[in-house]
């Protein structure tokens, strides 16, 4: 049983969403400019333009800074301490915050190559998580 808060799609996140559930890491892209954002918002944050529509990532990024937490925040988590909170940065240029998975938490380095993978934590959600690049 999944004890975590459960995200609850609104009508602006639901490609987010519905992308993972299919195991697809989706971002917003802006025909206008050619950028890319995260996190979800209704115009675009490069030049302001409302041409914002869905594309898959690649899932790449990198380890740009981690922290380790060892106090409960919120009772769902009580089972998963330690565990990192990471920001990532994906190749498109955005930054996202997740987890880094299979690999201790002692191991972590700024930095390191990772790959998306994705968290069932409901019947309906999966999550974007972040392991190590095999290799």
């Amino acid at each position: 049983m999944h004890t975590k808060p459960v995200p609850v799609p609104d009508e602006v996140s639901a490609p987010f969403f519905d992308g993972a559930r299919d195991r697809k890491l989706m971002l917003q892209h802006c025909s206008a400019c050619d950028g890319w954002s995260f996190p979800v918002r209704e115009r675009c944050p490069h030049c302001f333009a409302a041409a914002l529509t869905w594309r898959q990532a690649s899932g790449r990024g990198t380890l740009y800074t981690f922290t380790i937490m060892h106090q409960v925040m919120n009772p769902g988590f009580a089972s998963a301490v330690p565990y990192n909170v990471a920001q990532i940065d994906l190749e498109e240029g955005v930054r996202m915050v997740s987890n880094v998975v299979g690999i201790g938490n002692d191991a972590l380095r700024i930095g390191m190559a990772l790959d998306v993978v994705f968290e069932d934590v409901s019947d309906d959600i999966r999550l974007p998580k972040f392991r190590p690049v095999a290799g």
